[in-house]
């Protein structure tokens, strides 16, 4: 026994390294006397007669966990650092005129140099700057642990698929392999592309043949040049409005479109809409300025091919040249495709699978505040998983699988919204290619318009356009009227912007953050899907004004639905 306990004691020895010669481990070790006793070609250490190999471990373990609080430090910091230098770094770049030889070897920016370009923005004519840069997931794909979130999504997505196939062999003793909810959703698909062609060829027309003459006639007498604004203003406002406003609703509503069908059409005409105002708002001061000197040999005549190559860019803010890559890599383009084919059907499972069988049940209850309570709580899970699958599909696959055929350099379509600690940030990071939008030509223009009086009134304006959008496509998308996110736009959206305002900082506030979003898309999917089975269950006879305008939920009971 003696001989097995000190052979296993010595391969224990033999596992513990040569430590080198600390001082708080030499102190500890020269409390007692020490000797070193060879024996085998082996040496131990021994205080008092006995071996303290456990005291040697525990040492060694503090060190380590010493060592690697160091080292996180360390490159937290070093992160910092190198975040803030290529920020400035890209901001300079994208800012500021092209330096001679002798400024772009001048001495490194100060701290105090770097935060004020940091937060520079360009003056109110010069607009966004476009540089070259990949989108923030692409990056952050590269990183092990993040790709691990990713794979982890598509693990849920493949328990869904087994799910949902495991219930229908039970239910009808066989596999059960039809898509009836996507079919239905994006029925009469030969209409949507018709309408999508003739909505976009008439943006490639009309707006561009409009602004070509009015730049023409500009080149008169000023009486003339102001008669032919007036008419070719108005001709522009009536097209908006008639041809690009109207008309689409009106072939989406009379024809009775399924939703993701009405969705295509709907998203489209506002982004066609957005992209004709942007074209003319960049334009006409160029025409202007022009005008004012005409002897200035920068005058140019708009090309049609930069108009045309903005109206596929994925951005919704006008130049006539954008950063481009040199190559198209098909490759990355197809997988992004891929991504989006596979987020749709992710969304159809969890329509299938969580929303559907729960609220045909809910439907057909009565309305009271304890059936509401738990619908908004079942609902926090799968308006999650639809927010994050709309985010991934579109704002990152979408887009940048049409950026990148066009050679589209510029992949800022969102920022690290997720790591928001306010609304205000939030709302500027979730979706950058809308908010660009919103800032340049609401935002800063009402406060050009109001002399920059009017900060908070140019925030409300702003507020107020972005819900009543959201409103319009959701109202005409549905078939039925229920303010429910312009009322958490207006209401709860601008307490938020307020109150986690851009001073909230720490980890507290990002999830105050999310919790608030949580419960926003529980009161989303769970009010709207309350309302759509409403509406079916509870059709109206002889309608009213009134009667349209007031949710059927409220009314809709299990009564109702037998009488």
């Amino acid at each position: 026994m003696d001989t097995e306990g000190e052979g296993g004691l010595r391969s224990r020895c033999r596992a513990i390294p040569k430590m080198p010669v600390l001082p708080d481990l030499s102190d500890t070790m020269d409390d007692g006397p020490s000797t070193k006793h060879p024996q085998n070609g082996e040496n131990y250490l021994k205080t008092n007669g006995k071996i303290e190999v456990e005291h040697v471990i525990s040492k060694k373990l503090q060190l380590k966990r010493r060592a690697e609080f160091l080292k996180s430090d360390l490159m937290r910091q070093f992160d910092t650092h190198v975040n803030d230098f290529m920020d400035s770094l890209i901001e300079e770049s994208a800012t500021l005129e092209p330096a001679p030889v002798s400024a772009v070897f001048s001495p490194p920016l100060s701290d105090k140099e770097r935060n004020k370009l940091r937060h520079f923005r360009p003056p109110h004519g010069q607009g966004k700057q476009f540089v070259s840069r990949r989108s923030l997931l692409d990056e952050l794909f590269e990183v092990n642990h993040i790709r691990t979130i990713y794979h982890m999504f598509i693990a849920l997505l493949i328990l869904f698929i087994l799910s949902t196939l495991v219930v229908d062999f039970l239910d009808e003793g066989r596999l059960v392999l039809d898509f009836d909810l996507l079919v239905y959703a994006f029925g009469q698909f030969p209409l949507v592309v018709s309408t999508w062609i003739c909505m976009f060829l008439s943006v490639l027309v009309v707006p561009y043949t409009l602004f070509y003459f009015w730049s023409q006639s500009q080149t008169g007498s000023s009486s003339y040049s102001r008669l032919c604004s007036v008419l070719f203003g108005s001709m522009y406002l009536l097209y908006q409005a008639l041809g690009l406003g109207l008309l689409p609703a009106y072939v989406v509503v009379i024809n009775n479109l399924p939703p993701a069908s009405r969705f295509i059409i709907i998203l489209e005409q506002v982004r066609l809409i957005m992209k004709a105002h942007s074209f003319v708002r960049e334009n006409v001061p160029k025409v202007l300025a022009w005008n004012k000197d005409k002897g200035s040999p920068n005058r140019q005549v708009l090309q049609v091919s930069n108009y045309l190559y903005f109206l596929f860019a994925p951005t919704l803010i006008y130049r006539d040249n954008y950063p481009r890559n040199p190559m198209i890599r098909w490759g990355y383009v197809a997988t992004k495709f891929l991504q989006v084919l596979g987020s749709l059907f992710y969304a159809y499972y969890v329509f299938v699978r969580l929303c559907i069988p729960q609220f045909r049940s809910i439907s057909l209850q009565s309305f009271d505040l304890r059936a509401m309570v738990l619908c908004v709580f079942n609902s926090i899970l799968p308006g999650v998983l639809v927010l994050f699958l709309g985010f991934f599909a579109f704002l990152h696959c979408w887009l940048n699988a049409f950026a990148e055929m066009l050679c589209f350099a510029d992949r800022m379509f969102y920022k690290d919204w997720w790591n928001s600690t306010s609304f205000a940030n939030y709302y500027r990071t979730w979706n950058v290619v809308v908010h660009d939008w919103l800032y340049y030509y609401v935002y800063r223009d009402f406060l050009w318009i109001s002399q920059k009086r009017f900060r908070a009134g140019a925030m409300l304006f702003v507020f107020t356009v972005s819900a009543v959008v959201h409103e319009y496509i959701l109202a005409v998308c549905f078939g039925f009227f229920y303010p429910v996110l312009f009322c958490l736009f207006m209401c709860f959206g601008m307490m938020f912007n307020f109150i986690l305002h851009d001073q909230r900082k720490g980890p507290i506030w990002n999830i105050i953050m999310w919790t608030s979003l949580f419960l926003g898309q529980g009161v989303i999917i769970c009010l709207y899907s309350q309302e759509w089975y409403a509406q079916i269950y509870c059709p109206l006879k002889e309608p009213s004004f009134f009667e349209i305008l007031k949710p059927r939920s409220w009314s809709c009971e299990r009564g109702t639905i037998a009488d």
